[in-house]
């Protein structure tokens, strides 16, 4: 954000706040009677933002929030921007020496400040008018746009007390966004298992086969032109959103790779789950860590990678035990979630095999990724060794390696780094063919293969 953009934002939200504070004050009033009864939003109306360009401006405009809807939104916001505003909800009702229930609120842990409820902006939208409480209500149902769209969520800690008394939170999301301007990326955590992947490959780079092309084309088609799909075709009807794929293969074969590229040519961000930090032994901590994970995704448009997918959702076991029975019911909650997820979903294995049938019929494409063949393997090795800043010693020949040993691109790119490792420390620094060997050998023990001897490769 330049400088320019980053005033006009914060002017915008100085504003908003300064209103916010008259509102609150006007309430604080008409609560103690020093005022006749009215209504603030109808006293007070909001700053004008509609010709204002800033982040802040701009998401306000988008929902064309009400009143009401831009005070709650700024309530949330302010633990965040000017938490002092709220500092009068610390007042005390002296004849309890409490402070006040209608207030709502909560005190934070290592926030000092007062940190609002649903009933904190019930009152100041309401106050005790039970008229204007029952108009204000749908603010905080579920289905509302505030919520669904993620801009603010409730945070039910205690689901049998009042439903008002939930915490109300803006999103990290719409903090970055009305902060910033920026998307949001959520930081890995327990929370959210997943990591941001991206490449600085292109697709010329990818070397696969001419069928397997074709099928992640059908995925880019699929990005680029699912809302003329659905809406102006009205496929709507007959086809669920998103699009499911699963791409199995052996490791290395650019499985990875693709789903980076796929993100790279739809500009979306592209998120690699660690399943290790999903799959928890405690019976439901599975299906919360992929409940919370999933509540991340679900408005934003990204693109989810399960990769090593079978070590969650391998085959359903016959329910002989509780840990059965638990196994099993994590797979049906994913079979759910994914098959509800309205983006891009991709899930990559090793073995098709290992994979649940009840998986594959929820595919909208299953991609082999196999091992290249010797034209492949030539091309790869050429793409990483020929016409680069390292030089080659002229007893090296790629073809022959090419022809003599089955190794995935990943494989090959693990030799090229072995191989410069021990050209850079000598003079000259060029890569042998014995180096070449070596990383060669190196890449087949890690699969159990062995290498006898090294006669023939070199030219």
């Amino acid at each position: 954000m330049n400088d320019e953009l980053r005033s006009a934002n914060a002017a915008c939200i100085e504003n908003e706040a300064a209103w916010f504070c008259e509102v609150l004050d006007l309430r604080f009033k008409l609560h103690s009677g020093e005022t006749p009864r009215c209504d603030p939003l109808a006293e007070l109306p909001p700053p004008e933002v509609d010709d204002l360009e800033s982040p802040y401006a701009r998401v306000v405009s988008a929902f064309n929030m009400t009143a009401a809807e831009r005070l709650v939104v700024i309530l949330a916001y302010l633990p965040h921007t000017k938490p002092d505003a709220l500092d009068p909800f610390f007042i005390q009702n002296q004849s309890v020496q409490r402070r006040f229930t209608e207030f709502g609120g909560l005190i934070g842990l290592s926030h000092s400040g007062f940190l609002p409820t649903a009933e904190t902006a019930m009152f100041i939208l309401a106050g005790d008018d039970i008229n204007f409480r029952l108009e204000y209500y749908h603010l905080f149902d579920a289905d509302h746009y505030l919520y669904l769209s993620n801009i603010l969520r409730l945070d039910h800690r205690h689901t049998e007390e009042p439903p008002l008394s939930a915490a109300l939170h803006m999103t990290a999301e719409y903090v970055e966004r009305l902060t910033t301007g920026r998307p949001y990326n959520p930081p890995f955590s327990p929370e959210f298992p997943a990591q941001l992947i991206a490449t600085d490959y292109e697709w010329s780079d990818l070397v696969l086969d001419a069928a397997t092309i074709s099928e992640i084309e059908d995925i880019v088609a699929w990005i680029k032109h699912e809302d003329t799909l659905m809406n102006g075709w009205s496929l709507k009807k007959r086809l669920k959103r998103g699009f499911r794929s699963l791409f199995y293969g052996p490791p290395g074969a650019g499985k990875t790779l693709t789903a980076s590229l796929l993100g790279k040519e739809a500009g979306l961000p592209v998120y690699r789950i660690d399943l290790s930090k999903v799959v928890s032994k405690y019976i439901g901590e599975t299906e919360k860590n992929l409940a919370s994970l999933f509540d991340h995704a679900e408005h934003q448009n990204w693109i989810l990678f399960f990769d090593e997918a079978d070590s969650l959702f391998g085959k359903r076991t016959e329910s002989r035990n509780a840990n059965d029975r638990a196994a099993n019911q994590q797979v049906s909650y994913l079979l759910q979630r994914v098959e509800d997820f309205p983006g891009v979903v991709i899930l990559a294995t090793n073995l098709r095999s290992n994979l649940d049938e009840a998986f594959a019929r929820r595919f909208q494409s299953m991609i082999h990724f196999p091992m290249p063949g010797v034209e492949q393997r030539v091309r790869l090795w050429e793409e990483n060794f020929l016409n680069k800043p390292y030089k080659l010693s002229p007893d090296v020949d790629l073809r022959r390696l090419a022809e003599q040993f089955e190794l995935s691109g990943g494989s090959i790119i693990n030799v090229l780094r072995y191989a410069c490792l021990k050209a850079v420390v000598r003079s000259p620094q060029e890569i042998t063919s014995e180096d070449l060997v070596f990383g060669v050998r190196r890449e087949l023990h890690k699969e159990g293969k062995f290498l006898k001897q090294a006669s023939g490769i070199s030219g």
